[in-house]
């Protein structure tokens, strides 16, 4: 019998089982659940479903003009190739939905809003002819003349509605605090867009039995998914099961289903066979989503002595016309530093460019390069250390709106980095520290990401053997949730991790927040700890004791001076609990995020502007860790995108057409093996009892908040150049390279 068993966050959660754990799993560096399935192939990706099965492939023609109309579109050669099949022309033709909350990819409607907007689609036997009868498709256009420059248009842009946080976020006097300031800085930094790049490329699989339609897909938000899908084909969600198990990386990208897997379910039920589609890299780049462009401007007002009494960071950035999406660059800003007089903004300019949409830490990533740089230089016009001006600016509650902080360990984590980093043996002065032609300098900045919980169920099964089977229809992009959710029913059940089976991705599974916003493994491990509990309740009540009387461990239970085992227990009948989290009051009147710091050393050559980075350290503080080798493996990654964030990673796009330029991973630079040094991460003990029953908080989208800026300011110390205009390349470097760094190289 399946009973349910529900919680809500309305107080602090107190100790729990978990704080006097037993079985002594969770927490550990303990190996993915999924890792031999994935080492060995076995593990199968969306594209790789339905192997035996008579599928054809579909192939997506994109549009080739980046604003205007489409005319006609003469599918006649296509048509006439041997083994095409058909070739889908709807007026439904999709496109990636640019936010997890839109209910469907908008149609096309015979208008073109960027270049690279699907169109129609070639089905064939192969994969091989689809794509080249895609090449005979001709599509007649009415082109417009576009608007493909974000810059030039920014006296254009306005103020979108509230999206992750509000458009514009004001206290105090900001104009008239910051006019009277003893000492002001007001700096404009600007940041590039960026694609997801993803390993795995979009892909869908679509099958009909009858009116019902399964689709293998690589989404991370499964429960959101589906009614998207629904609404884009015109059907009922219960029509539709989405199954995507095993995802290979999303970073946002795969938050909203794609192009392809609405083209996938038209073309399946016209043929009435299974397609497959996976789009190409270059598609990937130029049809799904990107991060949005940058303008920041970013005002800081103090007293003599360095105490902050204005704080402005207004940000301006881009999106296709009607979607109203904005990077939300000021989030952090909101209540990172203190100071009275305060003014967040942000401005949306519509531009005919691919649409942008959440990347990893969308706000944080890309505004604390900004706000990170510009403390330093504040720091420096004070005469401060960086860190010393920072902690002088630690508020003892949010300064926005006074609420405590749930837990903050921002201090702590610089202190401890410092410490380990060996920050007092920086020099102070740029210029100063010399390697043969190699400039060599070092830096820092804060971390923080706000914390997010989401409602989550989950089904856990505890069979008469002694095994447990969780499931839910969360997802695993590669951040380790099947491991997580595997260690906390197997710590407050008292079972060895082997005895634990975990399914994910399966849409007719129990609602879970999906993967995104570093919220997954704390809302649905919290509705896995919940359903938990409910069986340990059920346990004791058959024991006829207190739950609180009963200890688990090694597939027994122990109670009342008795050792009885699972098996005897459940007597042949197993016990089947539905457990549902619900964030509640806890979220309302305390502020809760995730503190880190990091810290970076360069080394600059003096005559090419090459920078390389040598050490970077990030300490980090999220609560409860619940797996400290996929954390640390989050934070790894972290560390390793903020590389690339401030040194290679740039899209690059036409002004003429919008074309993505440099649409592949030869051209779109991310950091590689040689780029990355040794890495070190740090995970300070913390429990934060109000943001979630496990006591923990996000941690996969902290590591890349600061990261960049850690660098470029690392790169300043060394050489004195500072360059507002991200990514910072060698030619920007060099540009700036003080004539005497060069010849102090030379000696």
């Amino acid at each position: 019998m399946d009973t349910t068993h529900s919680y809500k966050m309305d107080e602090p959660i107190g100790e729990t089982r978990l704080d006097h754990a037993v079985q002594n799993v969770l927490g550990k560096g303990v190996d993915r659940f999924e890792g031999p399935l994935k080492v060995s192939g076995r593990a199968p990706y969306a594209y790789e479903n339905l192997p035996g099965e008579k599928v054809a492939f579909g192939y997506i023609v994109l549009s080739t003009i980046g604003a205007g109309k489409v005319k006609s579109i003469d599918t006649m050669r296509a048509r006439s190739t041997a083994g095409v099949l058909t070739v889908i022309v709807d007026k439904r033709s999709p496109r990636a939905a640019a936010d997890p909350n839109d209910p469907a990819p908008k149609p096309a409607a015979g208008e073109v809003t960027h270049y690279g907007q699907p169109l129609c689609l070639v089905v064939a036997e192969s994969f091989e002819v689809a794509r080249d009868a895609a090449k005979l498709v001709d599509v007649e256009y009415e082109k417009d003349e576009g608007r493909f420059d974000p810059i030039a248009l920014q006296d254009e842009s306005h103020v979108p509605p509230p999206g992750a946080m509000p458009s514009v976020t004001e206290k105090g006097d900001f104009q008239k605090a910051f006019s009277q300031a003893a000492v002001t800085l007001d700096a404009t930094y600007t940041t590039p867009s960026q694609s997801h790049s993803a390993m795995e490329p979009h892909a869908a699989v679509a099958h009909w039995d009858g009116d019902k339609l399964k689709l293998y897909g690589c989404y991370q938000l499964v429960s959101t998914n589906v009614g998207q899908l629904a609404k884009a084909l015109g059907i009922s969600k219960s029509k539709v099961e989405i199954v995507a198990p095993y995802i290979g990386g999303g970073f946002g990208g795969k938050l909203g289903i794609g192009p392809e897997s609405v083209f996938a379910a038209m073309a399946a039920q016209e043929i009435g066979r299974p397609v497959k589609i996976a789009l190409t890299r270059q598609q990937v780049f130029q049809a799904t989503s990107r991060r949005s462009d940058t303008i920041q401007r970013v005002r800081l007002g103090t007293t003599k002595d360095g105490v902050i009494t204005a704080i402005g960071h207004e940000t301006i950035t881009s999106n296709t016309p009607g979607d109203e999406f904005f990077e939300p660059a000021g989030i952090s800003t909101v209540f990172l530093y203190g100071g009275e007089n305060r003014l967040i903004a942000h401005k949306k300019t519509d531009v005919n460019i691919l649409l942008s949409s959440s990347m990893r830490a969308p706000g944080e990533a890309v505004g604390m390069l900004a706000l990170e740089n510009a403390m330093d230089e504040m720091a420096e016009k004070l005469g401060l250390d960086p860190i010393e001006f920072r902690k002088r600016n630690e508020p003892e509650v949010d300064p926005q709106d006074g609420l405590p902080f749930s837990s903050r360990k921002l201090v702590e984590c610089m202190d401890e980095g410092a410490r380990r980093f060996g920050w007092d043996k920086r020099n102070k002065q740029p210029c100063t520290r010399r390697e043969g032609e190699w400039l060599v300098g070092i830096g820092m900045s804060s971390a923080s990401r706000k914390n997010m919980i989401q409602q989550s169920s989950a089904r856990v099964t505890l069979s008469p053997e002694g095994e447990a089977l969780v499931e839910t229809n969360m997802t695993d992009i590669g951040t380790g949730t099947y491991t997580i959710l595997q260690q906390i029913a197997a710590e407050v059940l008292g079972l060895p991790l082997e005895k634990v089976s975990v399914r994910l991705g399966h849409s007719n599974d129990p609602d879970a927040p999906g993967s995104g916003g570093s919220w997954g493994a704390n809302s649905s491990g919290s509705s896995v700890f919940v359903a938990c509990e409910g069986i340990v309740e059920a346990i004791a009540k058959k024991l006829k004791v207190k739950p609180d009387e009963v200890t688990l461990k090694d597939g027994t239970a122990i109670a009342g001076n008795r050792q009885t085992s699972f098996a005897d227990i459940l007597a042949g009948e197993p016990i089947v609990v539905t457990g549902t989290f619900k964030p509640g009051k806890t979220s309302e009147n305390t502020h809760q995020a995730s503190y880190g710091a990091h810290f970076c050393e360069v080394a600059v050559n003096a005559y090419t502007g090459e920078t390389r980075v040598r050490r970077l350290l990030t300490v980090a503080a999220a609560g409860r860790i619940l797996n400290e080798k996929t954390a640390r493996s989050q934070c790894y990654g972290g560390q390793i995108f903020g590389i690339g964030t401030a040194l290679t990673e740039e899209l690059v796009v036409d002004k003429r057409t919008g074309l993505m330029v440099n649409h592949d991973l030869a051209e779109y630079h991310v950091p590689v093996n040689a780029d990355v040094p040794q890495l070190e991460v740090v995970l300070m003990e913390e429990r934060d009892h109000a943001a979630s029953p496990l006591a923990g908080k996000g941690i996969g989208e902290l590591a890349i908040c600061g990261v960049g800026a850690a660098v470029t300011n690392a790169i300043y110390n060394a050489c004195g150049v500072r360059v507002r205009d991200y990514p910072m390349t060698l030619d920007k470097v060099l540009r700036g390279m003080p004539r005497q760094s060069v010849a102090q190289a030379a000696e």
